[in-house]
């Protein structure tokens, strides 16, 4: 077994504090990293709460990791000591139902192996998050980071990246094509960086006017302030795709408007409550609301190789984890632009 530790809370509701645990030791397919970075995502505040009634305690959040490959197991092959590695928000699934087959991990039939608040495979212990030393993982769930990305900027690839670039791949986004991004925070500025990167013309709804400024610094084309109905009704019926990317309750009908022809609302913002859909607006035009979570291996090396020869990684602010709770109550009153990113050399000061 390897002492690890990190932050935990050890009940729903609970700061977050110190927390010594053990990492099994390395079967022959794993390799053991060295954590440096570990973005904070809005889900670890609902995990550490229960929103969801699906948490274990103790309970060690974190599954935006980067860090340095420490040892290998005797079969590993896909790393080598020294290398720059990143976990996301899977560390294992059964491998053989139809989905694990196609490299949808995160459709797995017999449920995914979560990076934090799930057991291992076999039910010898519980899986415990990146707000930690270190991550001892199957190299199949291992993701190779790009040299070209700044690995505490890469971090929050690992799942705000995948949940919104997996969408624009599936739903071919790409040059030609008039794309809108609901939203401008966490999820939405990348989900503007990347389909500019794409080659598609972007356009950012925000709530906010002084964030519309801000999504043409991320790279909208054009930035529009959802709350005014003479700038909504200039784009009536005139996108190709939407990704909405708000967690709060909202109109959706107010979006489904502005879809041309056969084309796609994606929701993956999640609101906690049931949004009302007019179905009559969907019927005329044949539109479709569809909804995308995360993204299997496979896909996630793509989204790590596609931003590396892009140079597209996350606007964030570093903290020390001593700072964790802290940051916790800003993501909560949205006062981050856009990523908090825990320097994990802070645990061993």
């Amino acid at each position: 077994m390897l002492d690890s530790h990190g932050y935990a809370a050890l009940k729903a509701h609970d700061r977050l504090a110190p927390f010594s645990f053990q990492r099994r030791d390395l079967a022959p397919q794993d390799v053991l990293l060295e954590l440096t970075h570990c973005g904070i995502c809005h889900s670890d505040i609902h995990f550490v709460n229960n929103d969801w009634g699906l948490s274990s305690y103790p309970l060690v959040p974190g599954h935006e990791i980067v860090g340095r490959v420490t040892r290998t197991g005797s079969a590993v092959t896909k790393f080598k000591v020294g290398d720059w590695a990143a976990i996301g928000c899977i560390v294992d699934s059964c491998r053989k139902c139809s989905p694990c087959q196609a490299g949808d991990e995160h459709c797995c039939e017999n449920y995914m192996t979560g990076t934090y608040g799930s057991m291992e495979r076999d039910g010898s212990r519980p899986t415990y998050g990146g707000y930690s030393n270190n991550y001892v993982v199957d190299q199949r769930f291992a993701l190779k980071l790009p040299n070209t990305l700044d690995p505490a900027a890469a971090a929050p690839l690992l799942c705000a990246g995948i949940t919104t670039y997996s969408p624009l791949r599936h739903w071919q986004v790409g040059p030609g094509q008039k794309i809108g991004v609901v939203g401008v925070g966490g999820l939405g500025h990348i989900a503007i960086k990347l389909a500019r990167a794409m080659g598609a013309h972007v356009v950012a709804f925000t709530t906010s006017r002084s964030k519309m400024e801000d999504a043409q610094r991320l790279g909208a084309h054009e930035a529009v302030l959802s709350s005014d109905k003479a700038q909504m009704q200039r784009h009536m019926g005139s996108f190709d795709f939407l990704l909405d990317t708000v967690s709060a309750s909202h109109d959706i009908n107010a979006y489904i408007q502005l879809l041309a022809r056969d084309k796609t609302l994606v929701m993956i913002g999640m609101p906690a409550e049931p949004l009302a859909v007019f179905a009559m607006g969907l019927g005329f035009g044949r539109k479709r609301l569809a909804s995308s979570i995360i993204g299997g291996m496979r896909e996630t090396q793509e989204m790590l190789d596609f931003c590396g020869t892009r140079n597209v990684v996350c606007d964030i602010e570093q903290i020390a984890i001593q700072q964790v709770n802290e940051a916790y109550e800003r993501v909560l009153r949205n006062d981050v632009k856009y990523r908090f990113v825990i320097d994990l050399a802070s645990l061993r000061g």
